[in-house]
């Protein structure tokens, strides 16, 4: 994330924690990688059920095109990138002249493979004394399943935009991932990559942030990659928590190092 201008980020106050909240994409894993495994799983099924829709979407730019479309035409479905994602498919399929209802069928294909994350290296070390002293919920725009990522036994439980109706820098979800956790939102730590959409939605919110900001080249995709419809973000000014390089930094943060 770049642009941020400098600040004095305000101390985390530890003893209010009770329960904390984890971004997922970009935050435990890597998330263009991912995305990228499982749109070629998905090529790969349309080449075998739908080969004139594979063709199309093999042209250049032209997946990009009809995802704009979409979120164009669907502003309102914004927190829901699998309804984006499963229309874009459909009108591929439309316009290649193969059958419409395989729509379904091949977003889950997507989907599956959306769920085989590679973590980063600190993330299970740190998922595993964070939990041991903290409640933890997951807390995503993303579409990214814990139990199915194989992370789930870390988590209290899960609040995805998709599945509220809202998505971050919201302050609805964080007040349901507050509610989720059995906290009031100032008694919640929020952490995530995204400058504006985690750290900055959090503070917002009422929640205390800590705004994980990986160095440059240890996030593939990164900087500015967009992915299933989000760009990182970076707001006019740092938001005004602390910034920590990695989740073992987090962890000694937190006084767990």
């Amino acid at each position: 994330m770049t642009g941020a201008t400098a600040s004095v980020p305000a101390p985390l106050d530890v003893a209010r924690v009770r329960a904390i909240t984890l971004d997922l994409d970009d935050t435990l894993w890597p998330v263009w990688p991912t995305i990228a495994h499982a749109e070629a799983r998905l090529q790969d099924w349309l080449a075998v059920h739908a080969p004139a829709a594979c063709a199309l979407a093999a042209q250049q730019g032209v997946v990009r095109r009809i995802r704009a479309e979409v979120q164009a035409e669907h502003a309102g479905l914004a927190h829901d990138l699998g309804a984006l994602r499963r229309e874009a498919i459909r009108r591929i399929l439309v316009r290649a002249g193969d059958d419409p209802a395989l729509a379904d069928a091949a977003y889950a294909v997507f989907l599956a493979a959306r769920q085989e994350v590679t973590l980063f290296g600190d993330a299970l070390p740190a998922l595993q004394a964070l939990a041991a002293r903290w409640p933890l919920v997951a807390l995503s725009n993303g579409n990214a399943d814990v139990q199915r990522v194989g992370i789930g036994r870390f988590f209290q439980a899960s609040v995805s935009a998709a599945d509220v109706g809202v998505a971050k820098p919201d302050a609805r979800i964080f007040r349901l991932g507050a509610e989720a956790a059995g906290v009031p939102p100032g008694a919640l730590l929020h952490v995530g990559d995204d400058a504006l959409l985690d750290a900055q939605g959090a503070l917002d919110a009422g929640l205390q942030a800590v705004w994980l900001r990986r160095p440059p080249g240890t996030v593939p995709g990164r900087p500015g990659a967009a992915h299933d419809g989000h760009v990182p973000h970076a707001p006019g000014a740092a938001p005004s928590c602390p910034v920590v390089s990695d989740l073992q930094a987090l962890c000694g943060l937190m006084g767990l190092a």
